[in-house]
């Protein structure tokens, strides 16, 4: 990780992290769900998704608030998913960030209507934003229920069940991934664009980038499945094998899996080529994507 990077993530996690937990903690809600809700929240993570928003504002020189309102909406949509992934109807883990699961913690209906609470919160926070036109507050929200719902991540993890005990094929295994992980980091990196005007030639380069760098972020993850620890990933090792999913390595080996990492970080960073600003900052979050152990 750079220094810059590193900087950029000090300076702006404890704010994010505020905004997650004021944005539970004011609500109106029966404690349990809450305490179940905050658990998670506060169960750490990278908060790349956010630290996405206020990357790209930041670089059309946009320092809104709004950007760690909607930083704190797309976190909460990644958490929710995070939670019902883990519940036993799904991939029934007990480990998540290095700490027991929310179900195994709350239990199973507290844990699932906790994960429903942060979904339909996320977009509440986005409507009730005071500071951001009306047609940019739809726009977002239509691009976080396109990312988040049928189309997006819940289509994703859809193919991902029905690809379990199947072998996929590159571009079947592609198709996941750009919905199940991919859509949410393409959101997370549009909405930054679409809270600073940013031009529709600058939105396509950034697109482009999020999907090249969302195929990376995944790739990323196969091989740390393989060649990580739990202590290392905060969650169970080895978990696709065991669960007989098709990843980048199984298809492609390892070593083939590594020149496929390499190539989509190529292209993430031919596409910021084509930005009329400075992207070092986006440089050194993809840097940290494809290099990253845990």
């Amino acid at each position: 990780m750079t220094e810059r990077l590193k900087q950029f993530m000090e300076e702006h996690l404890a704010p994010i992290n505020s905004e997650l937990e004021y944005q539970v903690e004011k609500l109106n809600a029966p404690e349990i769900l809450k305490e179940s809700m905050l658990y998670s929240i506060r169960a750490g993570g990278k908060r790349i998704r956010p630290l996405f928003v206020i990357a790209v504002a930041d670089m059309f020189h946009n320092k809104q608030k709004e950007a760690y309102t909607v930083g704190a909406a797309v976190e909460m949509i990644h958490t929710y998913s995070l939670i019902h992934d883990d519940l036993p109807s799904m991939d029934n883990d007990d480990l998540r960030r290095g700490k027991p699961t929310n179900h195994v913690v709350f239990g199973e209906a507290f844990a699932t209507l906790a994960g429903d609470a942060l979904n339909t919160l996320a977009f509440g926070i986005l409507a009730r934003m005071d500071n951001v036109f009306p047609e940019k507050k739809v726009e977002l929200i239509n691009l976080l229920s396109i990312a988040s719902g049928a189309e997006g991540m819940v289509g994703g993890q859809v193919l991902d069940i029905e690809g379990e005990n199947k072998q996929l094929n590159l571009a079947e295994l592609e198709n996941v991934h750009v919905n199940k992980t991919g859509a949410i980091l393409r959101f997370s990196i549009e909405a930054g664009a679409v809270l600073s005007d940013a031009s529709l030639e600058d939105r396509k380069a950034l697109v482009e980038f999020a999907h090249h760098i969302g195929l990376a972020f995944q790739i990323q993850d196969d091989i740390l499945d393989v060649e990580g620890t739990s202590e290392q990933l905060g969650k169970t090792a080895g978990k696709d094998e065991a669960s007989n999913k098709s990843t980048y390595p199984s298809l492609l080996t390892i070593d083939g899996a590594k020149e496929k990492l390499n190539e989509h970080y190529n292209f993430a960073l031919k596409a910021l080529e084509k930005l009329s600003k400075d992207t070092t900052l986006l440089q050194d979050f993809a840097n940290y994507i494809v290099s990253r152990n845990n």
